[in-house]
Parts: C-alpha cells; structure tokens; sequence
C-alpha cells in the first residue's frame, strides 16, 4: 500500500459547513485513488498531494493566468508529472508531491444543484478526476477522454456513487 499525505488549505471557509467532513473524504479519496492505480513509479514512496478548497474567485484569477480563460471552473490541477525536471525528482526523493489541486465551492454547488446531485457524490467525482490529471490522464483527445472517463466511473463505483457521465432521462 502507497502512503498518501493531503495539505489542505481551507481558502474559503465555507467549505466546512458546505460539506463538513471534507478533510475525511479527500484523504480517503486521495488512499484510494493512488492505491487504485498503484503506479510502479510510486512504490516505496509517499505520495503528497497540496489541495486548496477555494471560491469561484480565487479559480477564476488562477483559470486566467494559466488557462486564458476569464472565468471560473469546479477545479484546476497543477501536475509535478509535467515538469521536466520530474524523473530526477522521482529518483532521489523518498516523498514524491504529485501536485496541486483548487477546487471552487460556488461551481461546485451551482453544478450540483444543476446535474441534481449531492455535493458529496460532486465533489468526489471532481477530486478523483484532478488525481487522475496528476497521475498523467488527460481528457483532449476523444481516446484519452474515454479512458479517463471509464476511470473515473469504475472509481466511484468503489464508492457507489452513480456515473456523472450518463445521460439524464
């Protein structure tokens, strides 16, 4: 079992009355994620992850400045895996830090309440999606979205949480 350490920053305070067991279930979703993909690159190694549970204002600065786009979003992910410096870093630390994670609570409500799902079950599809970035999935291609997206779907279903991806009747 890979050990797993969470830094989490509480940008915005409101996180805690949102959905109060926050700090519980993004540990144990981080646990779980990098447990499930138990990557080989990652044996005898404690993975570190930085997670900033912010505001649609405090994303939308970040989405600016290193996405161009002028607006919020539910989260961005900052991957260590895409420095070029990342092998060597691998292959002298014993802690490897995966990467940084924001998530904004107001897109986090407002898609909840639009896709009539709970915050919870929300929040955990978004958090295994940005740990799935960070381990090196991406979603431009059509082949690589479907592969993320079948990931992300056998995850929750650990979890029983329902496929975000199914078409609402």
């Amino acid at each position: 079992m890979i050990k797993t350490k969470l830094n989490l920053d509480f940008a915005d305070k409101n996180w805690k009355k949102e959905l109060p067991d926050v700090q519980k279930i993004s540990k144990d979703i981080l646990t779980l994620v990098i447990n499930d993909k138990n990557p080989s690159w990652l044996q005898n190694k404690e993975v570190c992850v930085n997670l900033s549970l912010s505001n649609d204002s405090q994303i939308k600065q970040l989405n600016s400045e290193f996405r161009n786009l002028d607006k919020p979003t539910n989260v961005l992910s900052f991957a260590n895996i895409d420095d070029e410096e990342f092998e060597h870093y691998l292959s002298i630390n014993k802690q490897i830090e995966l990467g940084d994670i924001i998530i904004s609570l107001q897109t986090m409500l407002e898609q909840s309440q639009q896709e009539e799902i709970s915050l919870h079950d929300h929040y955990c599809h978004i958090l295994i999606h940005a740990l799935l970035h960070l381990l090196g999935y991406d979603h431009i291609g059509q082949e690589e979205a479907e592969e993320m997206e079948s990931e992300e779907i056998r995850i929750l279903q650990t979890l029983n949480i329902a496929n975000p991806y199914k078409e609402k009747i």
